[in-house]
């Protein structure tokens, strides 16, 4: 029989009491809300989100901004930047604050580029680059050292077309996704049915195009959102047009496609309207949203190959799923209904990735955007 001492019994306490106020602080995140402030929106919203009960409580809102939709936070979590703008033609700096309350710092035009849809800092927090959906073209932003804009210091302009006459007459930039590598940036482009891809150089911040300038998927498809693998073999794009995701083999510089899949029941016959794709931080699982259908499909993937297998389908409870995300524990998604103006949040079962939602949501008008950071 182990006999303990008054000394250790209190050391044992102590320890016991510290180790649970680690796992409750663990336990809370931060979510940061893009939207477009066209109805009741008041700007960028921010919430306290508890990883074990899915829990949702406002924390602080930016206010007096116009359209601040989609979202990119510095890889030190100091600085957020956020689209802007009536015609989507500038982006805007925040500080992050301790209290996770947004200051303002300041705003930049993007310089006869309109309809901006993405942004992305890359890893060394130099540089903010945005793909603009209306004039099918790129900016590149320097960023200071206190995390304030410069002005526009490169600008490219897609060209080209593909098969469908309304909707890829011309380029349609529609996300910027920085490989791992921090080097590598893929740039699918809705309209001319091309992911292209680019090269960072760290020093002056210059894209220019890499020695295979870029993949190609399904014509019509329609390339939209894009996301890499925890493993980094493998990156996938979901098809806006199409309904389907594309998987590539990636490697230093370039992509190979090696599965397309579909995104909707065989049996529907409404509007083709994907969105937004996420992988599961375990790599087990791929999720793309599809609005019309108002559903999230789920895929696993085979961590050797990276081929993915349908699970099933889960609806949002809300109209029009722009865009979603897992938490960084994984236990959670939560999906920004864009029309039903709320966030609906669903638990994750690990071992099958199917989600089951929790009846929790929260209203805010027209959300875009979601991210998280501890």
């Amino acid at each position: 029989m182990i006999n303990f001492s008054k000394k250790n019994l209190i050391a044992f306490a102590y320890l016991l009491c510290m180790s649970t106020l680690t796992f409750a602080q663990n336990s809370i995140y931060y979510l940061y809300i893009g939207t477009y402030t066209r109805k009741t929106s008041e700007g960028i919203y921010v919430y306290k989100f508890n990883s074990t009960t899915g829990d949702l409580t406002l924390a602080s809102i930016a206010k007096d901004l116009i359209n601040p939709s989609f979202l990119s936070i510095s890889s030190d979590q100091r600085f957020l930047y956020s689209l802007g703008g009536s015609k989507g033609d500038s982006v805007n700096a925040f500080r992050i604050e301790e209290s996770h309350q947004l200051t303002f710092l300041n705003s930049q035009s993007l310089a006869g580029s309109f309809g901006a849809c993405y942004l992305k800092v890359d890893k060394t927090g130099r540089w903010l680059i945005v793909g603009n959906y209306g004039s099918g073209s790129i900016n590149v932003l320097p960023i200071q050292s206190n995390g304030m804009l410069n002005p526009v210091s490169q600008t490219i302009q897609h060209e080209g077309s593909s098969v469908d006459p309304e909707r890829q007459q011309k380029p349609y930039v529609h996300s910027i996704n920085i490989a791992p590598n921090n080097i590598d940036v893929f740039v699918p482009d809705l309209g001319t049915d091309k992911i292209m891809t680019y090269r960072l150089d760290h020093e002056t911040g210059q894209l220019t195009l890499a020695p295979a300038p870029f993949a190609t998927v399904a014509p019509g498809s329609g390339p939209r959102h894009f996301t890499f693998h925890p493993n980094g073999k493998y990156a996938y794009v979901i098809n806006e047009m199409g309904a389907t995701i594309t998987g590539f083999n990636y490697k230093a510089g370039g992509l190979e496609s090696f599965q397309m899949v579909k995104s909707l029941p065989d049996d529907y016959t409404g509007r083709k309207w994907t969105a937004d794709i996420h992988i599961s931080p375990d790599g087990k699982f791929l999720y793309g949203s599809n609005r019309a259908h108002e559903s999230l499909v789920i895929f696993s993937i085979d961590q050797k190959t990276g081929l993915l297998t349908l699970v099933g389908y889960q609806p949002v409870h809300g109209k029009t799923p722009r865009n979603f995300v897992i938490d960084p524990t994984g236990n959670f998604l939560l999906v920004a209904n864009q029309d039903s103006d709320n966030i609906t949040v669903f638990k994750r079962n690990l071992q099958t990735g199917e989600l089951k939602f929790t009846g929790k949501e929260i209203t805010i008008s027209q959300p875009v955007c979601l991210k998280f950071i501890p």
